[in-house]
């Protein structure tokens, strides 16, 4: 059995530990596995759909309508791979460490990396892209310098205001991603180094 040492009530995982639980984590396959590998990308996937979803939003704004796929390759890649990794990096990995202990913690960190890089980022990306396109196809009149700023407020409310339910909803699966994370590795410390068996991890 992994040996975890109790402090303050939280479960600290040594580290020599480690590739051990690794080899128990490995050989037990099933969906709980794959959750735990593989929610980040779960999470990224819904980062693109939000960026595809913005980058649509600010195109009928400044009525652009060239370069379709150019535009929305990018809005749809980039909140994909920033989402994944700032989750693998942010709670994944964190928890496979040992550093990451606390459901709470894991469930905030969830929900800010469900909120910011995959709800606001790709609104925020959509903003350059589509100011680009927008000035190279004159497709909409853009401010002066000393005007831009107001402008780009003005243009932004409406798509903030609309995505707004899907920043709650990345957030709110963000939260619930990272504490079904969290509720698999507790249950995988608690196999012994030798099973292989994927029903002790069901509810």
């Amino acid at each position: 059995m992994l040996r975890l040492n109790l402090h303050c009530g939280m479960v600290m995982v040594e580290e020599r530990l480690i590739p051990g639980f690794i080899s128990v984590a490995l050989r037990i396959g099933g969906p709980f596995w794959k959750l735990f590998k593989h929610g980040s990308y779960f999470l990224g996937i819904n980062g693109g759909f939000c960026g595809l979803i913005a980058n649509n939003l600010f195109r009928r704004i400044l009525n652009v309508t060239q370069a379709g796929i150019a535009s929305s390759l990018p809005m749809a890649v980039l909140p994909f791979l920033a989402t994944a990794a700032m989750y693998q990096a942010a709670i994944t990995e964190p928890l496979i460490s040992g550093d990451l202990t606390c459901a709470p913690c894991a469930m905030v960190r969830g929900g800010l990396i469900g909120s910011v890089m995959g709800g606001l980022y790709p609104i925020f990306l959509a903003i350059p892209i589509n100011a680009g396109l927008a000035a190279r196809y004159s497709s909409a009149p853009l401010p002066e310098k000393e005007n831009i700023l107001r402008f780009w407020i003005k243009v932004s409310q409406p798509v903030f205001k609309k995505m707004s339910f899907a920043i709650l909803l990345q957030a709110a699966f963000g939260m619930y991603l990272s504490s079904r994370q969290y509720g698999i590795f507790m249950k995988m410390l608690q196999l012994p180094e030798a099973s292989s068996n994927p029903e002790e991890l069901k509810d």
